[in-house]
């Protein structure tokens, strides 16, 4: 295995870690669920990019995000903004007033599709867009925060000022966002109707694949010099600031670089689901995708998807068998993981999993082979 390989796949333990979690999500689920569930667990995989954006952020550059809901929300957005106007061409809107605009600009007496919605009748725009307006408005709120050396529970209070913002300015704009009810009823992308059963086999895979990407990504910034600066300035900044390095620039790279991971996600969900509504981006949610993290391990780019998963499977199972009570077990699950289980379910795969003796043995085992050929070459230079 190459340097630059073994730096993206995090070496043995981490590229065992990561195959067992591909065989779970390409094979084994797909393979175990009919089709609703299926798409229940395409839903939570798009969560889990804003867990695993988290897990750079938060857990290795200690900077705490209680808005990532609004990249989330952007991504989902603007790519529903695409899948918007294809449905709305004029014969589907024909009993409009104004056919050929969305109905909810219609509705708001809008007569003609707003100037910032055009680029959106182009798919290659649109992925454009995803891939840079989040991350340009990640910029402009850390380059005002973190220049001004503004961190800890101030900048965690100003990013949840700013999701609540963001949502009650999309509710307002009810004729250019549609408003509460959000962008709905999504029907094709390019001709391809994304709400047949083949479809959303093939979304759930893109998702999966696009999800293994980014941890991967995730990985390699880590492992790079980068990522240990990332570390030391999360337990010493000051350090590291007198040591030469602007701090504040690392923190708005990392920044950026979560909030378009977080935006793809977001993506991915309007695809998959079909909709988009400002309950995705406001102050709630932001905190639901903090829980997914700190339930799987925030120092555990895998663990977040776990915990992600867990969560949202917990969520569904105690809707659907107590409904009255569910919020309060969602609650005790919460309480019980941070009390008993600190470091999230990869602290207990590093406590107790890795005990076992067959589970230690796989993951030392390539640790003895280099040993023992190592050994090996220095009895054969000695001869």
């Amino acid at each position: 295995m190459t340097g630059t390989m073994s730096k993206i796949l995090g070496g043995r333990e981490g590229a065992i870690g990561l195959a067992v979690l591909a065989l779970l999500i390409l094979v084994i689920l797909p393979l175990s669920l009919d089709l609703f569930r299926l798409g229940l667990v395409g839903k939570y995989t798009t969560y889990a990019f804003v867990a695993v954006s988290l897990v750079l952020l938060w857990g290795n550059g200690g900077i705490l995000s209680l808005g990532q809901g609004i990249f989330f929300g952007l991504g989902g957005y603007l790519m529903a903004m695409f899948l918007k106007l294809e449905a709305s061409d004029p014969i589907s809107t024909k009993i409009q007033t104004t056919p050929g605009i969305p109905d909810f600009m219609d509705w708001n007496q809008l007569t003609e599709i707003p100037l910032f919605w055009e680029p959106f009748n182009s798919l290659p725009l649109t992925i454009l867009a995803i891939l840079t307006i989040p991350a340009l408005f990640a910029y402009i709120i850390g380059f005002a925060m973190f220049k001004r050396r503004v961190g800890g529970v101030y900048f965690a209070i100003i990013t949840q000022a700013i999701a609540l913002i963001l949502s009650i300015l999309i509710v307002g704009q009810q004729g250019y966002t549609g408003g509460v009810n959000g962008i709905t009823d999504l029907k094709t992308m390019l001709g391809w109707d994304i709400r047949n059963d083949g479809a959303k086999y093939v979304l759930y895979y893109v998702n999966a694949l696009l999800l293994i990407g980014s941890i991967l990504l995730s990985r390699y910034i880590l492992s790079s010099k980068f990522g240990m600066l990332l570390l030391a300035m999360r337990d010493k900044e000051e350090r590291v600031r007198f040591s030469g390095y602007d701090v504040s620039n690392f923190k708005i790279f990392i920044f950026c670089v979560s909030a378009l991971i977080s935006a793809v996600g977001g993506a991915m969900f309007t695809l998959q689901v079909g909709f988009m509504s400002p309950s995705f981006v406001g102050i709630v949610p932001s905190i639901e995708m903090v829980i997914f993290a700190a339930v799987g391990g925030r120092m555990s780019l895998i663990g977040a998807v776990y915990g992600t998963l867990l969560v949202n499977f917990g969520k569904t199972m105690f809707s659907e068998t107590y409904p009255e009570l569910w919020l309060f077990l969602m609650g005790g699950l919460f309480i019980a993981v941070v009390m008993f289980f600190p470091n999230g379910l990869a602290g207990v795969w590093d406590k107790y999993a890795k005990r076992v003796g067959f589970i230690r043995r796989i993951m030392e085992g390539k640790g003895k082979a280099d040993k023992t050929s190592a050994d090996s070459n220095t009895q054969g230079a000695k001869a």
